[in-house]
């Protein structure tokens, strides 16, 4: 095998969910409108869209030149709530699929093939809703990830139990190299590689109530310098306000946009 073929192969490694797994990859929203979707977020958070290379009907947003996330239009066919949802990177979605099961979770949607690898939509024992990804991620994903584009909370019934759940379904803590670990603070779980927090589990979360923000969900956390007004933007452009929080970190908005999907801002601060 000579240098470049080498090369090749090691570039194409480090971008694949076998050097992540485990690791929330990627966040997409399915909206019933793309071009809505795109006009909303755009004006709200600053974002610029391509097209995507899984078809016409799929974007990736940028922040300045970094990919931030993807958004879909939702086939009619598909009876998803528009919603943002965190993909996982898995060595093998089929068997990601079948331990998702096996723990009493849930496969609603897939796995299914696409040009860049193979997918499923899932959820937990409690009903939060997450994705499963085994095949190609963004280039250069280390870096990404260290940028913190993205940034994820799971609200759940209990924290722990949930960790044994992804913990068992993503093998975190196993003994893999490069898996990822779990630490504890007071009631929180805490996901991390590298020294770097990938996400946190929390606990309380209530399935049977009308209240999206104690329900079960992994919310979306989105880093912008002026969260008031990010808030304000999101009103203007047909959003509306669910939650503002101060935090010991800075303060944090939770928004729904026009379409009526969840996500948060949080000030550059709480991520740092």
């Amino acid at each position: 095998m000579d240098k470049e073929t080498r090369a090749a192969k090691s570039a194409a490694a480090a971008t694949s969910s076998a050097a992540a797994f485990g690791a929330p990859c990627w966040v997409s929203l399915m909206a019933r409108d793309l071009e809505a979707a795109q006009d909303f977020y755009g004006a709200v958070l600053g974002w610029r869209f391509r097209k995507g290379r899984l078809g016409d009907q799929f974007s990736v947003a940028f922040h300045q030149s970094t990919p931030v996330a993807g958004i879909g239009a939702l086939a009619p066919q598909l009876q998803i709530a528009v919603a943002w949802t965190p993909y996982f990177a898995v060595t093998d979605t089929d068997e990601a699929a079948a331990r998702i099961r096996e723990r009493s979770g849930t496969v609603a949607v897939g796995p299914l093939t696409f040009s860049l690898g193979r997918g499923a939509l899932a959820a937990d024992r409690d009903g939060a809703v997450f994705g499963i990804w085994d095949g190609e991620l963004i280039p250069d994903w280390h870096s990404w990830r260290k940028r913190t584009p993205t940034w994820l909370r799971l609200r759940t019934r209990n924290a722990f139990e949930a960790a044994i759940f992804y913990g068992e379904v993503l093998e975190w803590e196993c003994e893999r190299p490069g898996c990822c670990e779990v630490s504890y603070e007071e009631d929180e779980v805490v996901l991390h590689s590298d020294g770097h927090v990938l996400a946190r589990l929390s606990s309380g979360a209530e399935e049977a109530v009308p209240d999206p923000m104690i329900q079960p969900r992994w919310h979306i956390h989105f880093p912008v310098k002026d969260v008031d007004a990010t808030a304000d933007a999101a009103v203007k452009n047909g959003g509306f306000v669910l939650v503002r929080r101060s935090t010991p970190h800075g303060p944090e908005t939770t928004l729904c946009d026009a379409d009526g999907a969840l996500f948060t801002v949080t000030s550059r601060q709480f991520l740092e």
